[in-house]
């Protein structure tokens, strides 16, 4: 039997057998900071895709990061992909950015079927590996690199989900800094949250919704911080520094 078979059926039943105790957003396992000596704060954004408002892109957010030369993970839906394929390779293809897996059908990571924002969650293990594997190997099969970080639909988990992810070799994306709060902050309050950030955080925000106050929040906010000696980084600069919650 392929040894990938053999661990993914050595998963199911481990994680069949104990039930999880924890559902949130902060859960033992989720990245959520990291540390470092430097005045340095990552930037992720979010394109969750699924409808014609989500699978939007702001192309003026991304084209500020560019002329500015700001690095930032972009943790990408496989829906998302599938309506924006060209804005994709694109954006795989600048050294800026890191390609990171937002699910294959952005569901919230549990393994009993838990709901959060009216949106169900995975139902089970096998469903867990399904939502992450699933555009991880669309996103391998496009860049030829596979990603090493995810974040689930609505950024919920529970405990043994996270233990999956693990399995699996994947770290999950957490945050200490909500940005935009699902693109529902006005410019105003997603500036004032990245102007709270302080080193080693990580920062939430969304590149799918250019109708929102997201974009010129992150102009506001992030040429403040410039001024005050902040200079940004991906993930995978800071992997060695990263703090799981216990």
């Amino acid at each position: 039997m392929p040894i990938l078979i053999v661990l993914l059926l050595n998963i199911t039943f481990l994680f069949a057998q104990t039930p999880p105790l924890q559902w949130s957003e902060n859960v033992t396992g989720v990245v959520t900071h990291f540390h470092s000596n430097k005045k340095e704060i990552a930037l992720t954004f979010d394109a969750c895709g699924g409808s014609a408002r989500s699978s939007q892109y702001d192309a003026r957010l991304i084209e500020f990061l560019i002329q500015n030369h700001i690095p930032a993970t972009l943790f990408i839906n496989a829906r998302w992909i599938d309506s924006n394929p060209d804005i994709f390779m694109q954006l795989s293809h600048n050294p800026l950015f890191e390609i990171a897996n937002h699910g294959t059908a952005h569901k919230p990571l549990s393994v009993e079927g838990k709901s959060i924002y009216n949106i169900h969650g995975t139902a089970s293990a096998d469903e867990v590996i399904s939502e992450i594997e699933g555009n991880n190997q669309k996103i391998e099969k496009l860049t030829g690199i596979r990603p090493t970080f995810f974040r689930a639909g609505t950024a919920y988990y529970d405990e043994n989900a996270v233990a999956i992810a693990h399995t699996l070799g994947m770290e999950i994306g957490g945050f200490s800094i909500l940005g935009d709060a699902g693109a529902t902050f006005s410019a105003p309050k997603v500036a004032q949250q990245l102007i709270s950030a302080h080193s080693g955080d990580i920062v939430i925000c969304h590149m799918n919704h250019p109708e929102g106050g997201t974009r010129e929040g992150i102009i506001e906010g992030v040429n403040a911080l410039i001024k005050e000696g902040f200079t940004f980084v991906r993930l995978s600069d800071v992997k060695k520094n990263l703090v799981r919650i216990p």
